[in-house]
This record gives C-alpha cells, sequence and structure tokens, in this order.
C-alpha cells in the first residue's frame, strides 16, 4: 500500500498528535497520506468524523483512530468507497478497531510491505414503515437495536420471518445482530458469539418478561419483521430503533421495521495473524 487516509476522533486523539505521527512516519517512507480534519475543523463540534467527498480516489487504505464507535461510523459512512478499512483502538476495549496505540508503528510496516488480509463483512439494511409508508432506511455493521422509549414499560413485539410468524417477545428490547456486532450489545445481553466472517443473522431479547428465552440464528437471506404491539404500555411510550448506536427513528405502535441482508459490504484489513478466537480471549481477560 502506498496512499493512506487518515480519520480520527478528536475526542481521542486531542490535537491530532497521533494523526500527525501517522502522517510524519507514511511520508518519511516515501508514501502519500492525509488527515480528514483540521484542528480548526474539531474545534467546531462537528459530529461527524467522516466525509466521504474528501478522500480521494486513489487511497488504498483508510486508518480510523478512535474506538469501535468511530470505526463503525467510518464503515457506515464510507460503504460506498470500498475502500479498506483499518481500525486503531486508542479507547478502552476494541474488538474491531485491532490495533492497539502502541503497535501502530508495526502495523504501518505491515501494510506498506504488504502483509496483510482483508476481510469482507456482512451489513443489515433496515426499512421502518409507518401505516404502510417507507419513514426511514439505513445500514449497519454491529446491529439495528429496538429498545424502549418514555416510561420503563416492557415492549411488545411480533416477530415474522419471511412473512411467517416466529414468535412473540415481552421485553425492554430486541438486537438484530450481524457476526461481527455478536460482541457488542449482543454479547452483553447473553447473546452467541460468531466469528466476524460468517453471514448470518442473530436476533436476541433483551431482558425478556419470560421463564425461557433463547437467542436465535437465522441465514442471511432471511426477512426479518418487527412489529411493536401495545399490550403493555400507554399511548404514547412507543419504541425506537437505531443503527449502529447512530441513526435513530422512534416507532409507535402498529409500526414495523423490516431487516435483511445488506447488498454492501465492508472491507477490514487484518494485520494480526492471530485467530478470532484469540483475540477474543485477550479482549475478554483484559
Amino acid at each position: 500500500m502506498n496512499t493512506f487516509y487518515v480519520i480520527t476522533n478528536y475526542q481521542k486523539d486531542p490535537e491530532f498528535e497521533t494523526a500527525g505521527r501517522i502522517k510524519e512516519y507514511l511520508e518519511s517512507k516515501g508514501k502519500v497520506c492525509s488527515i480528514q480534519r483540521t484542528e480548526e475543523d474539531a474545534h467546531q463540534g462537528s459530529f461527524r468524523y467522516t466525509d466521504a467527498q474528501k478522500i480521494p480516489k486513489d487511497t488504498e487504505c483508510v486508518l480510523v483512530l478512535g474506538g469501535d464507535g468511530t470505526l463503525l461510523q467510518a464503515a457506515r459512512d464510507l460503504v460506498e468507497c470500498n475502500i479498506p478499512l483499518l481500525g486503531i483502538n486508542m479507547g478502552t476495549l476494541g474488538y474491531l478497531a485491532e490495533v492497539e496505540h502502541r503497535n501502530i508503528r508495526h502495523a504501518l510496516d505491515q501494510l506498506m510491505a504488504g502483509e496483510f488480509s482483508v476481510e469482507s463483512r456482512m451489513m443489515l439494511h433496515g426499512t421502518v414503515y409507518h401505516q404502510n409508508k417507507k419513514v426511514l432506511s439505513d445500514i449497519a455493521l454491529n446491529d439495528i437495536v429496538i429498545s424502549r422509549s418514555g416510561k420503563l414499560r416492557v415492549i411488545d413485539f411480533k416477530i415474522y420471518v419471511d412473512g411467517v410468524f416466529l414468535t412473540a417477545y415481552s421485553a425492554d428490547g430486541i438486537i438484530v445482530s450481524t457476526p461481527t456486532g455478536s460482541t457488542g450489545y449482543n454479547l452483553s445481553v447473553g447473546g452467541p458469539i460468531v466469528a466476524p466472517q460468517a453471514s448470518l443473522m442473530l436476533l436476541t431479547a433483551v431482558a425478556p418478561h419470560t421463564l425461557v428465552s433463547r437467542p436465535i440464528v437465522l441465514p442471511d437471506d432471511v426477512e426479518i419483521t418487527i412489529e411493536i404491539v401495545s399490550r403493555h404500555s400507554a399511548d404514547g411510550d412507543g419504541a425506537v430503533a437505531t443503527f449502529d448506536g447512530d441513526t435513530s427513528v422512534k416507532l409507535n405502535f402498529g409500526n414495523r421495521i423490516v431487516i435483511t441482508k445488506s447488498e454492501s459490504r465492508v472491507r477490514m484489513v487484518k494485520t494480526k495473524n492471530t485467530s478470532f478466537l484469540e483475540i477474543l480471549g485477550e479482549k475478554m481477560n483484559n
């Protein structure tokens, strides 16, 4: 690789110190490197870290400095660019951002020497409907979460797969996760852990009001429909659907969200030779 682009989370890389060192090191090796944001832009408090329009067409790798949240946002914003992403962890616990701060220079040497692989990760596509009219469509690399909004009452869900009724839940929420997202919120509520290269969908209830509840693993070619019903809640409570913890939309009773595998995929650079299970063990034991 010869051409790089750096996206940084200013809160985790004050004054772009780490981003600047990366640029300086790559350019000392004869490579091309640009940093997306200027310090002036950062102080303006812009929420998004990523602007696909600013990335040169010949960019071979985007380096994302921050944590998993920064990388998720970059992945969604840049998915149409089809440029491999490498996450550099500037936070505490990162599953997606595989390169730790102390190992940045070694990872850059690997990229320049071609000692890396690129994994293709599936994404989800969700569409929210109100009275059969489309309200919002978006994609997610990790998960689409439907959670309660308003008073602390459980939400009643009806779940359909390919138009066939599957089950109903009274719960605090429902998570539909990709394999990449299996180590996120899904893991926190007892969902299964899946190797990120897999292609399937995980359906996990959050704090279900039942004696028996099991996560459900579904193939990647199904259509999941989640309908919000109002058996336990008062008018006006409703729920909210969130895509990768970023985009969100209010759901009222009778609304539904239809989730399928997205046609878009994210390309993630892998510099380590360690397996997914080794990385998982390292993260869980820290």
